[in-house]
């Protein structure tokens, strides 16, 4: 007989445990359908004893989701704090939120909800502030308010809307027409649509946007391949739409088509999953049919286009500048590249043309840092932010004497400003009132040493007066991966957290993109063990600095962050109080099987390739789970509609923690029907949510909420 590798026996006697984990405990966990199927990883056999699980439609499954949902809304039910927790959630949530307004064809857009609607609503007005009128309510699409905006663009001469449906959470999308004007819609309805906007031609006669053909198997399920990007001709039905480009002989590459703001060029941006660094193709839309053209095809680098003068170019890049510069290309003479604003200290995270200008948003250690250039790169000043926090918005045309952001920060909501460029000046457009007393609480960033001695920024954000005697109840967030930066942000569940005496700390993990390439490079494939350690120094500061205890500390995080917190509980279950695994990638061998999981080997690796399988059966959490371990109290959270990471691996995951534990802490998890990764997510659904994670913390953390 072949004698198994380590790993193989850890997860067969893990598999065996199943019939025995709820011996020493309280609850009874529904018994999860099982087989005996293993798989052969370059010599290394290891079971996956759930693989049932990742039928979400089985009768077996759908018992077992049931049965699941059973147990844990009974357990919150019984919880006494539910009820006063959702009462100051739902107020908390009751404001009016405002997007950032924008300008097209002398008309204003921007969306607003009045508080608790499920989606937020599109406007028009001829003025700001002015007597707007409702362009788009997706709330009257579906009764469960599931019908989500998930897109729109307005064409040049503000006559037209092209908007994006996407229902019950899903990734796949629908695009319609609205005539502005009449608020009537033609007959006009693109389908399958995914990762793509849409782009008008500057005539107006139609628009580009890419998607996949139509699946022939699950469409949750099923790995999406082969997108192309094609042009819908308005009034014409989308079997008749125009195919633009494709790559036959690269499956995996996305197209993302832009219309210059001039209508001379289709800017193509081709991306290879969720790898940051891209390549640009481009087509001239004179008369006349024109070929692609590959400007950039080298995909050494990031490339966003920003905009153009005639045949030059600009780019936000990190080619040779890790934390980004500002570059021009000639495309008439493609091969010289000219600097226009150099690499800094300071991330260059977001670029705009407005106002014959750059407007370049910097991280500062994980903050906003705005400021001015003229076109040729000089220094032309900054836009003052009121704090420590996120500036975001700064859209435009290049001719346009104004734009407007939002400002935001952990204790402030959301601000709109109206900018003058002109006289360098903000005035106030929007300011929500929000039953929450910003002046009572405090943010501090503070600097921690990680395993390898790398420093590491951390938000903390907490009531004045905050006594450090190792009591707080603290919640630790962090997501660490695919370039994405946690900046300052407001939301009504981490207020109700501060209300609630609870302090809140974001960790700046490696794999984001707070300080660029090499930070975000550091947190990927074979460093990825990087994330984890970062993390779980951060839980071991706040405890060696009396911020709080192991018995107080609590920790999330959604999708990667799942992962995160999913890895961190196998490899440190003794450092937690609770734990909170939002949507996350649980089984690090099989991801790139279901979606757009395939997408994610960038950053993740791949177990086909036998170094990164080595790397990622030591971290992934399906596979690390260790029977015999007493976890902390745990509630893994997914929805049956999640098609963008497969809520199988969340599945899978409960019932593998569920068999191994041994404490009497209870693992559960919460499967919300009708919901997806979480965007467009109904405001009802949110609270519902938010308010079961605040109660799980509170009793598993044992605080008294003096709500």
């Amino acid at each position: 007989m072949k004698r198994l590798p380590l790993v193989a026996l850890l997860l067969f006697a893990m598999s065996i445990a199943a019939s025995t984990a709820n011996e020493p405990g309280v609850f009874a966990y529904p018994v999860a359908p099982r087989s005996d199927q293993t798989d052969n990883y370059h010599g290394t056999l290891v079971p996956d004893p759930y693989r049932p699980l990742e039928n979400a439609d089985s009768p077996e499954t759908k018992e077992w989701i049931d049965a699941q949902n059973k147990l844990t809304f009974g357990f919150l039910g019984n919880i006494p704090e539910r009820k006063q927790i959702n009462e100051r959630l739902t107020k908390l949530w009751d404001y009016e939120k405002y997007g950032v307004p924008y300008r097209e064809g002398g008309r204003f857009f921007f969306t607003k909800n009045t508080g608790l609607q499920n989606q937020s609503v599109l406007y028009t007005t001829a003025e700001l502030p002015g007597e707007a009128k409702v362009l788009l309510d997706p709330n009257t699409l579906s009764k469960d308010g599931t019908t989500a905006l998930a897109g729109v663009e307005v064409s040049d001469d503000g006559k037209l809307l092209a908007y994006g449906l996407a229902m019950a959470g899903s990734d796949w999308q629908e695009w319609k027409v609205r005539n502005i004007d009449s608020g009537t819609d033609p007959e006009d309805h693109i389908k399958w649509v995914k990762f793509s906007g849409a782009s008008w031609k500057r005539d107006g006669s139609g628009f580009f946007y890419s998607r996949y053909d139509e699946p022939t198997t699950d469409q949750l399920k099923a790995a999406n391949y082969f997108h192309k990007l094609y042009f819908h001709q308005l009034g014409t039905p989308q079997s008749k739409d125009a195919l633009i480009y494709e790559r036959p002989d690269h499956k995996d590459w996305l197209f993302q088509g832009q219309v210059t703001e001039d209508g001379a060029y289709l800017i193509i941006n081709v991306s290879q999953g969720t790898e940051p660094k891209n390549r640009i193709f481009y087509k001239a839309l004179s008369a006349g049919e024109q070929p692609v053209l590959e400007l950039l095809n080298k995909q050494d680098a990031e490339y966003d286009f920003v905009g153009n003068d005639g045949p030059v170019f600009w780019f936000r890049t990190n080619l040779n500048a890790p934390r980004g510069r500002i570059i021009a290309i000639d495309t008439t003479k493609p091969l010289e590249i000219r600097e226009l604003v150099p690499h800094s200290d300071d991330k260059l995270e977001r670029l705009s043309v407005v106002g014959e200008r750059f407007i370049a948003t910097y991280l500062k250690d994980a903050h906003s840092v705005v400021r001015l250039f003229e076109l040729t790169g000089a220094p032309a000043g900054e836009i003052a932010l009121p704090g420590l926090g996120t500036a975001s918005g700064f859209t435009g045309k290049r001719t346009d004497p104004e734009t407007f952001y939002t400002y935001v920060s952990y204790t402030e909501p959301p601000t709109v400003f109206r900018h003058d460029l002109k006289t360098n000046q903000s005035t106030v457009l929007f300011r929500p009132k929000v039953d929450f007393n910003s002046a009572d609480f405090t943010t501090e960033q503070v600097f921690y040493r990680s395993k390898d001695g790398t420093r590491v920024p951390m938000f903390l954000t907490y009531r004045k007066g905050l006594q450090k005697d190792g009591t707080n109840p603290t919640l630790l967030y962090g997501y660490g991966g695919f370039d994405n930066s946690l900046t300052p942000g407001f939301s009504p569940s981490t207020a109700a957290w501060l209300q609630m005496g609870g302090i809140y700390a974001v960790a700046n993990l490696r794999g984001g993109g707070e300080y660029g390439e090499e930070w975000h490079l550091a947190g990927t494939k074979l460093r990825k063990q990087n994330v984890f350690d970062d993390f779980i120094a951060a839980g071991e500061w706040l405890i060696a600095n009396k911020w709080t205890s192991t018995p107080k500390l609590a920790i999330s995080g959604r999708s990667n962050g799942g992962l995160l917190v999913g890895a961190v509980l196998n490899q440190r279950p003794d450092l937690w109080g609770a734990a909170l695994p939002g949507v996350g990638v649980m089984d690090m061998l099989r991801f790139q099987k279901f979606t757009i999981g395939w997408a994610w080997t960038s950053d993740y690796g791949s177990s086909e390739n036998p170094e990164e399988f080595q790397a990622l059966i030591k971290y992934s959490p399906l596979h690390n789970v260790k029977p015999g371990t007493s976890y902390p109290a745990t509630m893994i959270t997914t929805a049956d509609h999640d098609d963008r990471v497969f809520p199988g691996h969340s599945f899978k995951y409960a019932a593998a923690l569920q068999a191994a534990q041994t404490g009497s802490a209870p693992v559960l998890i919460r499967i919300e029907t009708r919901a997806g990764h979480g965007a467009g997510k109904p405001t009802s659904k949110v609270i519902e949510d938010t308010t079961d994670q605040l109660t799980f913390l509170v009793k598993a953390l044992g605080m008294k909420v003096p709500l």
